[in-house]
């Protein structure tokens, strides 16, 4: 899809804004969790970014707790956590794989090796309160590809190793199971392979999730909306 522009602070506070005036409409429960990933790279903006952070969680502001809200990014450098790390909320880290020429395959765009990105990132999460320590690795499941059990052994002690430097982090593993784009060989896993892949991050004592997957049937789901858009764009048989 390619980056078109950077979102102004303030056009980020104006989607809380009107999210929130929405549920009060119609009535729902309120927005209380913001989580800034996605299509767009927190790291390509990080002072809009952070300002949002702050403004999003200021007594003053929109009042959110700290820990209900999350920037959660690819790092592109090992500078970009300790910046990124400067916002007072939950910082986390979608790793997708942590050896070198898988990540690389799956992360085109990464110039650094993994060690070099974990000593950012554990720089950065030296540099936070005790409270702003808790800290989330994300990977997208892709059918052998990288959720093989040696895949999640590898990441277990990758993981294992920030958890030795940093005094009270609490890390957890989310997992999220690659949603359909129409890639000729990138295909989501079967529950089986990843449950497997859980079973063994809990045994080396790393607390675990799989991510429910919403949307998927409508198309909506993370990662498919821009994709399919552009295809049907392309003249493609994706529908939006």
């Amino acid at each position: 899809m390619g980056r078109l522009r950077s979102l102004t602070s303030n056009e980020i506070l104006a989607q809380v804004y009107f999210s929130r005036k929405v549920c009060r409409v119609l009535n729902i429960p309120p927005v209380d969790n913001v989580v800034f990933m996605g299509m767009g790279e927190p790291a390509d903006n990080p002072q809009a970014v952070v300002r949002a952070a702050n403004l999003l969680t200021d007594a003053h502001g929109f009042q959110m707790a700290k820990t209900r809200v999350t920037i959660s990014t690819v790092g592109p450098s090992p500078d970009s956590f300790v910046t990124l790390g400067k916002a007072p909320v939950a910082l986390a880290w979608s790793v997708h794989a942590s050896e070198d020429s898988l990540r690389k395959q799956l992360v085109p765009t990464t110039k650094y090796s993994m060690v070099e990105l974990r000593q950012g990132f554990i720089e950065a999460m030296l540099n936070r309160p005790k409270k702003l320590r808790t800290t989330m690795l994300e990977v997208a499941l892709i059918d052998n590809v990288n959720d093989d059990a040696k895949d999640a052994e590898h990441l277990a002690n990758f993981a294992l190793e920030m958890v030795d430097q940093v005094p009270a982090m609490k890390l957890m593993v989310n997992l999220i199971p690659f949603n359909d784009i129409g890639h000729p060989t990138y295909r989501k896993p079967s529950m089986e392979r990843v449950l497997n892949f859980q079973n063994v991050l809990t045994e080396k004592g790393i607390f675990c999730f799989v991510r429910t997957t919403r949307g998927d049937d409508e198309s909506a789901a993370c990662g498919q909306l821009a994709t399919k858009k552009q295809k049907k764009e392309k003249g493609g048989d994706g529908v939006e």
